[in-house]
């Protein structure tokens, strides 16, 4: 028939262990796992939030103190800077393998000493950084060692087999971060989870479940969601009293690929390590959005719409004096031009009278201030 077609490829969730605390080990995990996703055909594939150098799971079998103390230092010194050594050395799986490549990892700024962000590395079939999200805001404990991501991080990237975009964890409950990638045009979600090493996260998985296919159903695009696995070598590395291992609580974990009616068309794998593969073909999204289409005809924006500030808060804007002072220049001759248009007509002087007073009354305060 003819008409235009649209891409039919394979995905895959990675459900994995982390070597935790070791950035190496893990990159050299992370990047067999890529090119062992690679020679079965996979195009995309998603790997679990903060795989690298491992989510902060440790602080579940502590108090805070003990946990940082134990923890954070060595935590610090294996997150990753963007770019780097580290992610070229996945680029170079990403490349061989000839897929896009979306990866939760701790991420450090080059030459701070101070505050990490969860974030998701995006990498393209080049081998290339496309971008990285930084979680916009961490969850519970997450917030003793990762800082708040912001607007310009939250977006969707252009791939040539639709828009990918990505969140972490809690962020796929946030109602208006998921329509903000929507609303960009986003057919390929990435849904990144830690481990859910405790009794008490049992509920996570659950919560997994729900969120996945309800993104994947309200939006009508393909959700590839994948989550950590908290095994043997992740207890004796971290879970070092008697306490700390009787809090544990093994096979919390769940990964799968969602089409657009919320139904899995692979996995999900619960509780091992293991790749989840699921064919997608995008032309499915076509008949499904003449349901709903949440950023089209299934909606009124002259009623309701999302406010979405993308710039990037800066921590320190620099005015030099001659620039402070130029500007003040400028303002002063300004408004001394427009004082000279109000009053050099009779009717404009007498209908703007009180906008006359105030600019004199700037005039004023800025002749006072120098």
């Amino acid at each position: 028939m003819s008409g235009d077609t649209y891409p039919k490829f394979k995905v895959a969730a990675v459900q994995a262990e982390p070597v935790f605390l070791d950035r190496e080990a893990t990159v050299d995990k992370a990047c067999s796992l890529i090119e062992e996703a690679g020679r079965n055909g996979a195009k995309i594939i998603a790997f679990p939030e903060g795989f690298i150098p491992g989510h902060p799971d440790w602080l579940y079998f502590y108090v805070p103190d003990d946990a940082m103390k134990r923890f954070y230092p060595d935590f610090f010194k294996n997150s990753i800077e963007v770019p780097g050594p580290d992610t070229e050395r996945l680029g170079r799986a990403a490349r061989k393998a000839d897929a896009y490549v979306a990866i939760g990892i701790s991420e450090r700024v080059h030459g701070h000493m101070g505050s990490l962000y969860n974030s998701i590395l995006f990498l393209d079939p080049e081998g290339q950084v496309m971008g990285v999200h930084r979680k916009l805001v961490p969850t519970t404990s997450e917030r003793l060692v990762w800082g708040p991501g912001d607007g310009s991080t939250l977006t969707v990237y252009p791939t040539k087999y639709g828009e990918l975009g990505g969140l972490l964890c809690g962020e796929n409950t946030n109602s208006l971060a998921r329509f903000t990638l929507l609303a960009q045009g986003e057919k390929i979600h990435t849904a990144h989870w830690p481990a859910f090493p405790t009794e008490g996260n049992k509920a996570g998985i659950d919560g997994v479940d729900l969120r996945i296919r309800y993104h994947a159903y309200e939006g009508k695009c393909f959700v590839i969601s994948s989550s950590a696995v908290f095994g043997d070598d992740s207890v004796k590395r971290l879970c070092l009293t008697d306490q700390a291992r009787s809090l544990v609580s093994k096979g919390n974990c769940v990964s799968g690929v969602v089409n657009p009616y919320g139904k899995y068309i692979g996995g999900p794998l619960q509780g091992e390590e293991g790749i989840v593969y699921a064919d997608v073909d995008l032309e499915q999204m076509i008949f499904a959005k003449t349901l709903h289409d949440v950023t089209g005809h299934y909606n009124r924006f002259d009623v309701l719409s999302v406010l979405y500030q993308r710039r990037k808060p800066k921590p320190l804007i620099v005015v030099e004096e001659d620039e402070a002072g130029n500007s003040a220049g400028k303002l002063t001759a300004l408004i001394q031009s427009a004082l000279t248009k109000l009053e050099s007509k009779e009717e404009l002087r007498a209908a703007a009278a009180s906008e006359i007073a105030e600019l004199r009354g700037m005039l004023a305060r800025i002749s006072s201030a120098d």
